[in-house]
Order: structure tokens, then C-alpha cells, then sequence
């Protein structure tokens, strides 16, 4: 028998449904994913076992604890049975480094059912033998380079491909996460306190709220910016409810920038879903393309996507054409390359949180650097994208969610 190993992430590109998820942080990977995984198995062994051993491989051991990867598996199946986890950081399974097996067991201590998943980004879990979740492929188009040059034979805009592939439903859907998105952002501006984990980081994103109000408009805009993002990255660090966008650690970046200019520019709900949607196309481009994990590629897929998604966002708000507004994209991610994933104590906090609220003060300067051009440029957001793919594999794992290299290290 030929046994192949490999290390591929199988995403099909699909409703932007799959893309921004609602649920708790504060990973999507290690926290929201291993949660399916847990239903997942749950539902799959289908009656109560004596009792169950998760184990949990490479990247998603290595971090778990911070993520509170043993909390989300824990919630979900101590009710039905007793449940261990067993942490194997240095063992990676070869398909991909988060990888997890769920094994029952009966009274008598033989074997009930054994299933092995794997969190490949943005909360999506693979079974061991599977190519993927069954899903439906719904975009025939998945390079920003074909959807442009359609925008520009049809004299059309992003947000109207996504609504002539997905139809009336993804409108009702991404209204219910933009709720979910402005609640994250006004729960996050009213906490205080310190955030879980063992690090002492309080919340800042009160304080950076009022202080704003001291400040000249210009400085106070960014001020604000900064505190949105801030509010909603400590409500995901926290365990609170978020949307992935295009992951929980990268949470906070689209949210800020679209509640930002929907409360001091005046935007309407209808024109926020539109830019939304357009954040959500270009954010569904590169997981298809390449990645969002950043235990895969690193942040460059999280913070450097969501810079990206937002500043994709913000040109579609302001009138950017077409070109402009993948010019902005092409930006947001191109100046994130080769960003490190390396949180310290595997927490998603330092620098993620920091992260998160420079990421969406450089979408409004893409935005801005974009809306001074006329589009043209030489390096298309596709060659970014692949850029960023082969970059990402390239990064040693030291750096990509092991908590073993770079500021992890650093206590």
C-alpha cells in the first residue's frame, strides 16, 4: 500500500458565510474550530461513551492553553462523558500542524470510535480522510484579476458579483454579522479590566475611546480607529462573541474601520453591508488561493488579509473604482508580508491586539494612498496573494503559532 503524506489545505471558494463565522474567541482556529470538531465527533459517536481522550498535535498543543483550546473542547464534551486531553506539541501530524484526535472508549475499555480533524484557518475543520467539509463551490471566478476585469466590462462593482452568485440570503446573513460586528465594538469600549491568560494586560480600548475626544479631528479619527479595534480584539481575547474576519485573531480590523466610518462619515446600513461584502470577496480570494491560518502562513493571513479586507472596504465606501478599491487590498496585504505569528504564551493578546488596531489605521491610509492614484500599479493583489502563500511556507514554524520563537519566547 502507497501512503502519501502531505501537507495541502483542500478550501473550496463558497459562500462568504464560511468566511466570516459568528462565534467565540479567542482563536479560530484553536478555539472556534476544535469546538466544531467536539460537535463534530459528538454527533458522530451518536450515544454517551464511558469516557474520551483528545489529543492535540503540533501548533494547536503548542498554543492551546492560551486559546483556550481545552476549555472550548471541554465545554462541549465533559457534559457527556469524563474527557482528557493529552497536549503532544512536537508531534505533528502530517496533513497539517493543528491537528486533533478524539478518541471514546467504553466501560470496558475497548475502543468505541477514534476520529482525527484538523483546524486548516478561519475555523474550518477537515476529518482525517475527507478533502473537505462537503461544500457547495459557488464562485466561478476566484482571482480579483477575472472579478476586475467583469467590474469593468460590466460597469459593475465587487459587492454586485457576490450578490449576483449568492443572492438575496447572503444580504439577511451579512446584516446579522455587521449586528454581531457593532455589538463586539460597543461591549469592548465599555469593559475594563484585565484580560485572562496570566499576563496582566488590562483593557485599553476605554481609555483610548475617551482620550480620542482631547484630540484635533484628524487625530481624534485615528484615536477612535484605534479604539474600535481595540474594543473588539480584547471582547475575542476574552472569550466574547466576534465575527471572523477573516479570523478571531484578526477579528477587530474590518469592524473598526466599517463602524468608524459608519458613525462619523454618515454611511448608511445598506452601503456598510455592500463594503462588507466587497471585504468579504477579497478575503474569500486569498483562502482559496493561499491561507488564513496563521499557524500555516503566519499573520501575514490574518492581521496582513483583514488590513486588506478593510482597506478593500473603505475604497468601496468612498467611491474607489474598481481598480482602486484592489489597489487598496493589494496595499493592506502587500506591507503586511512576512508578519510573524508568534503571540506571547500563545495568548491573543501581545501583539495581537496591538496588532489589530495598527492594521486598521494602515487600511484607511491605503484607502487613502489609493484614492490619490488612478489604480494603476504594477503588482496586482493575485501576485500578492501568491507572494504571500509561498512566503508564509517559507517562515520557519518557529515563527507560526508554536509559541516557540519570537516574542512567545519572551516572558
Amino acid at each position: 500500500m502507497l501512503v502519501v503524506s502531505y501537507f495541502v489545505h483542500i478550501i473550496f471558494m463558497e459562500s462568504l458565510r464560511k468566511l466570516f463565522k459568528i462565534g467565540r474567541g479567542p482563536s479560530s482556529s484553536h478555539t472556534m474550530a476544535p469546538r466544531a470538531a467536539a460537535k463534530r465527533f459528538a454527533a458522530e459517536l451518536g450515544a454517551t461513551a464511558d469516557r474520551c481522550e483528545v489529543t492535540l498535535y503540533g501548533a494547536l498543543a503548542a498554543t492551546g492553553k492560551g486559546h483556550l483550546t481545552d476549555v472550548a473542547i471541554l465545554e462541549v464534551l465533559q457534559p457527556l462523558m469524563p474527557t482528557t486531553i493529552i497536549w503532544e506539541p512536537d508531534t505533528i501530524l502530517p496533513r497539517h500542524t493543528n491537528g486533533m484526535k478524539f478518541t471514546a472508549f467504553a466501560a470496558d475499555g475497548h475502543e468505541v470510535l477514534s476520529q482525527t480533524y484538523y483546524s486548516i484557518g478561519g475555523g474550518d475543520i477537515v476529518r482525517e480522510g475527507e478533502d473537505a467539509e462537503p461544500r457547495k463551490f459557488i464562485y466561478e471566478m476566484h482571482h480579483i484579476k477575472d472579478i476586475l476585469k467583469w467590474c469593468n466590462e460590466t460597469g459593475r462593482s465587487y459587492w454586485e458579483y457576490v450578490d449576483q452568485v449568492e443572492g438575496q440570503e447572503i444580504w439577511d446573513y451579512l446584516a446579522q454579522v455587521w449586528e454581531v460586528m457593532k455589538a463586539a465594538v460597543q461591549r469592548g469600549i465599555e469593559a475594563e479590566g484585565v484580560l485572562p491568560g496570566g499576563l496582566g494586560v488590562r483593557r485599553k480600548a476605554v481609555s483610548y475611546y475617551v482620550n480620542a475626544s482631547g484630540y484635533n479631528q484628524s487625530l481624534k479619527s485615528r484615536g477612535l480607529v484605534y479604539a474600535y479595534a481595540l474594543a473588539v480584539s480584547e471582547e475575542n481575547a476574552s472569550g466574547g462573541e466576534i465575527v471572523t474576519a477573516p479570523t478571531c485573531g484578526s477579528s477587530g480590523i474590518v469592524p473598526a474601520v466599517l463602524y468608524h466610518l459608519h458613525t462619523s462619515k454618515g454611511f448608511s446600513e445598506k452601503r456598510i453591508l455592500r463594503a462588507l461584502a466587497t471585504a468579504g470577496l477579497f478575503g474569500n480570494v486569498v483562502k482559496f488561493n493561499a491561507s488564513v491560518s496563521g499557524a500555516e502562513v503566519g499573520c501575514q493571513g490574518e492581521v496582513g488579509v483583514a488590513c486588506a479586507m478593510a482597506a478593500a472596504a473603505a475604497s468601496q465606501l468612498f467611491g474607489g473604482s474598481p481598480a482602486q478599491i484592489e489597489y487598496s487590498a493589494e496595499m493592506g496585504l502587500e506591507h503586511h508580508l512576512g508578519l510573524t505569528c508568534d503571540p506571547v504564551c500563545g495568548l491573543v493578546q501581545i501583539p495581537c491586539i496591538e496588532r489589530n488596531a495598527y492594521a486598521a489605521a494602515r487600511a484607511l491610509d491605503a484607502n487613502l494612498y489609493a484614492a490619490f492614484s488612478d489604480g494603476q500599479h504594477r503588482v496586482n493583489f493575485d501576485r500578492i496573494v501568491e507572494v504571500m502563500k509561498q512566503t508564509g511556507h517559507d517562515i520557519p514554524s518557529l515563527y507560526k503559532e508554536t509559541a516557540k520563537g519570537g516574542l512567545a519566547v519572551i516572558h
